[in-house]
């Protein structure tokens, strides 16, 4: 059974945050789904992905693609990634189910501290998930690095 780890983005974009987070999840053996709701969104993060650090190399495809299935990093905006994922991180707010959680080996809800809209949807999130049992911790950036601030 997996968890649900929330990131709360408060001093660095999306942009900024997902490399490093999918570095850690590939360093954990880990497929990944990066799950939006936008598919222009997700084609403008693919894009960044391939134009990241020049020290780093993220492996990634965006749905649709001929090798969907044998991507180690798929974005896409549907439930169902073709890659087998065992890592989903949701942006923009992309649902993300009970079963899910307790499927995976770890579920990422990011979200934009800056965006009040944003702050509900992931409360609502955290409120829906631990009340279906799954175990989630709140992550938050505020002091200049990543503490954990709660943990249910």
């Amino acid at each position: 059974m997996g968890s649900v780890y929330f990131y709360h983005l408060t001093r660095g974009p999306l942009e900024d945050t997902l490399p490093v987070l999918l570095t850690k999840a590939r360093a954990a053996g880990w497929t990944i789904a990066v799950r939006g709701r936008d598919p222009q969104r997700m084609g403008w993060l693919d894009d960044r992905l391939w134009v990241g650090a020049a020290d780093s190399f993220l492996a990634h495809g965006l749905e649709g693609g001929a090798h969907d299935a044998r991507q180690p990093i798929l974005l896409t905006t549907g439930p169902e990634a073709a890659n087998a994922a065992s890592c989903v991180m949701a942006v923009d707010g992309a649902e993300v189910t009970a079963q899910e959680v307790q499927v995976l080996d770890r579920v990422c809800i990011l979200f934009d501290g800056t965006d009040p809209e944003a702050v509900q949807q992931a409360r609502g999130q955290w409120k829906l998930l631990t009340e279906a049992g799954c175990s989630a911790q709140y992550w938050s950036e505020e002091t200049g690095r990543w503490e954990k601030k709660a943990e249910k």
